[in-house]
């Protein structure tokens, strides 16, 4: 049941924050191993981002890759946080006095985020491609054109196997690690913190707002360069081999990058990527506190 509850956090949360996602991506992508001046651009703020996109592409657009973002959102996030609440409930982020204990809060936050992307590293894969996926005249990285998600799948399937669904996979494990312990660890201690004070005890919605809107910014700030590096590995295109066009692997796009586009490169759509992360993460967390509440009430009766 905790992994349901996860999985259906997340899936709310993700309906409501996916435009941020796609706006996200395509500034993440924009410049592309360019240095700054060497390119046009489109995408220069988020509302810049959501009127270029809506006028070239159709205000539909700005839900790309919905079905297979919201199936990402449930299988990743069902993994994480019901494994999470799991080790959590057993003790696994405490001393034997029941106090949080940060470096254990860190790893399990981190392991439990690697099983979740892993799990769901195929279905972020066609996300990806789908919103990478714009007109010519603002298109920015590979533009792989699959007429849906179904046949983005297929179309992989046929010609790279089950290994091609999970090209980039290896790469999500370093974004997972720092985006899921930097949110978990964060909005543990801050439920934490904030229950010293009397508003907080009996405002249990009220304690996860505040600690998700904590854990949003810690997250963005933590989070985005490896979000960056993994967006650029799956979106890539491959040859014949299933070799990547652009990049052998994570180290040489690391390098790539800080040597086209400088230590900044690795924060591109930082602000995007904190508006995008900001309300999902206090959208998912208040859903995932909220639903559990529910399940516990059920529970008892």
């Amino acid at each position: 049941m905790d992994l349901l509850i996860g999985g259906i956090a997340a899936v709310g949360a993700g309906v409501l924050t996916n435009p941020l996602e796609v706006i996200k991506t395509r500034m993440q992508l924009q410049g592309e191993l360019a240095a700054k001046g060497q390119y046009t651009v489109h995408y220069k703020n988020i509302l810049s981002a959501t009127y270029v996109i809506v006028k070239h592409d159709g205000i539909r657009s700005l839900q790309a890759g919905l079905a297979p973002a919201l199936w990402f959102q449930f299988v990743m996030n069902g993994t994480r946080l019901g494994t999470y609440q799991i080790l959590f409930e057993n003790g696994y982020t405490k001393d034997n006095e029941g106090n949080s204990v940060f470096y254990k809060s860190v790893l399990v936050g981190g392991v439990c985020g690697i099983l979740g992307a892993w799990a769901g590293s195929p279905l972020y894969l066609v996300k990806t491609h789908l919103q990478a996926q714009a007109a010519k005249e603002i298109a920015f990285g590979y533009q792989h054109n699959h007429g849906g998600t179904w046949k983005a799948f297929k179309h992989i399937y046929t010609t790279q196997g089950i290994k091609g669904l999970f090209r980039g996979g290896a790469s999500s494990m370093p974004r997972a690690f720092s985006g899921s312990t930097s949110q978990l660890t964060s909005f543990a201690y801050s439920k934490e913190w904030l229950m010293q004070y009397s508003t907080f005890h009996d405002s249990p919605v009220l304690t996860a707002f505040v600690a998700s809107i904590t854990s949003g910014v810690v997250i963005g700030l933590c989070m985005t360069p490896f979000d960056l590096i993994a967006l650029r590995l799956y979106n890539q295109g491959v040859d014949a081999n299933g070799r990547g066009l652009l990049y052998s692997g994570y180290t040489d796009c690391v390098v790539k990058i800080w040597r086209s586009e400088g230590f900044f490169g690795f924060y591109k759509g930082l602000g995007a990527s904190y508006i995008r992360l900001a309300p999902h993460t206090v959208l998912s967390l208040v859903f995932w506190d909220k639903l559990k509440d529910i399940f516990k009430q059920f529970s008892s009766q």
